[in-house]
């Protein structure tokens, strides 16, 4: 099992330990970092290429790796010292870009190279990050915990894109020098965990334990729903990869505008995050999760339709309010019916799933604008997330039935 300092299982002060408050302030770095780069890289390449098909085509570069490369990681964290895997390769990839814009070599074949590897890197990150989660703090007070994570990390999602824009202005080599020591610092903090882990050394390394964390979720019908779930709802819903062509071809609204749309949708999430922080779902968490889907769906709609500035700051805000539902309730049901020594290959399936649909949403908005239109790729989008949460409904009873996370059989 894993053991931490936390102390007082049923109080909250556990909730603000030192090996969390470390943990919180990695992934804060991280995604900080992370957003940076997502506005820096997409404004620079639809620059170069006025192509909403590239736009796509950087979130299929990021699509690949993590799909190839992330059950292969899920076994690695489970097998060895979780904080092995940090966001070194990260930081050296970003800072490879800015030396490439500053000597004037990068273009969009090499933007795409390097955002290739930057997707192999995250692909080892992602599963470490989840699976640290239960050794922090107690059963009890899990999904507090998450939607506390949750609520700070959004904090770096609203701050991190406006950021990207304005140091954009100034030059996106000193924005892409930024994201790579924010990638560095996190992985040091992770360095600092004090956490003891069981690990599956003893397993031997073949096709059938990689493929494990898949088996185990078959098995888990309401993990499997909520997951996949989530998949299509962000899949189809990939309305960020478009947010270079809004801002500069719809709402014109040049790169720090940018900046803000990418931000709404975590000014929304960390709202809510705060107050799930604090009041956590109690009854009917199954119902709410699909009426936030749908929720999500048609705040969607509504930003594919808007020439309006403000109102699809709004839409996008309520898209990310709507979002955080599912995360909370898909993070808690999947690590605390998992296994310790199973979490890094389950959640690497989740990050498969979850972590990999949002770049080949990004791919297939890209596509379908490229084929149909920007507004028409985004409103086709929100459609199909409706539609998906209501097949869902019938498909998986037993997740419409959860009432509470802690308790996860249906009544």
């Amino acid at each position: 099992m894993l053991h931490s300092s936390t102390k007082a299982p049923n109080s909250l002060s556990s909730l603000y330990s030192k090996p969390l408050i470390l943990f919180l302030f990695a992934r804060v770095y991280n995604m900080l970092a992370y957003q940076m780069l997502s506005v820096v890289v997409g404004w620079q390449i639809y620059l170069l290429t006025q192509s909403a098909f590239y736009l796509g085509l950087v979130g299929l570069a990021q699509f690949l790796p993590m799909f190839l490369l992330t059950l292969i990681a899920g076994q690695v964290a489970d097998r060895y010292n979780r904080r092995i895997v940090a966001y070194i390769c990260e930081g050296l990839g970003a800072l490879i870009l800015a030396l490439g814009t500053y000597a004037g070599w990068l273009n969009k074949e090499s933007i795409l190279g390097i955002v290739f590897i930057l997707g192999a890197a995250r692909a080892f990150d992602r599963p470490t990050m989840q699976a640290l989660m239960p050794a922090l703090v107690p059963t009890e007070l899990f999904s507090r915990a998450v939607a506390l994570s949750s609520s700070t990390t959004q904090a770096a999602t609203i701050i991190g894109p406006a950021l990207g824009g304005f140091l954009y202005i100034t030059g996106p080599s000193v924005a892409y020098l930024c994201v790579g020591l924010l990638f560095i610092l996190s992985g040091l903090l992770i360095f600092l965990l004090n956490i003891k882990q069981s690990q599956s050394a003893q397993e031997p390394f073949n096709l059938n334990s990689l493929f494990a964390g898949i088996r185990f979720i078959r098995s888990k019908q309401k993990i499997l729903g909520a997951i996949s779930l989530d998949l299509f709802a962000v899949l189809l819903g990939g309305a960020t990869a478009l947010l270079p062509v809004y801002a500069r071809e719809i709402l014109a609204i040049g790169p720090v505008g940018l900046g803000m749309l990418r931000s709404a949708p975590a000014v929304g999430a960390i709202s809510m995050s705060m107050l799930l922080a604090h009041k956590p779902l109690k009854h009917k968490v199954g119902q709410i999760m699909f009426v936030a889907v749908i929720v999500f769906g048609i705040a969607t709609i509504i930003f594919s339709l808007s020439t309006s500035f403000w109102l699809s700051l709004a839409a996008l805000a309520i898209l990310g309010a709507a979002d955080v539902f599912s995360v909370v309730i898909r993070s808690t049901l999947v690590q605390l019916e998992t296994p310790d020594e199973m979490r890094g290959r389950v959640s690497a399936v989740n990050s498969l799933f979850i972590g990999t649909s949002n770049q080949l949403g990004e791919f297939e908005s890209g596509l379908t604008a490229a084929w149909l239109g920007v507004v028409p790729s985004v409103f086709i989008g929100g459609i199909g997330t409706i539609i998906v949460a209501l097949i869902w409904m019938r498909f998986f009873p037993e997740l419409v039935r959860i009432n509470t996370i802690e308790k996860t059989t249906p009544n």
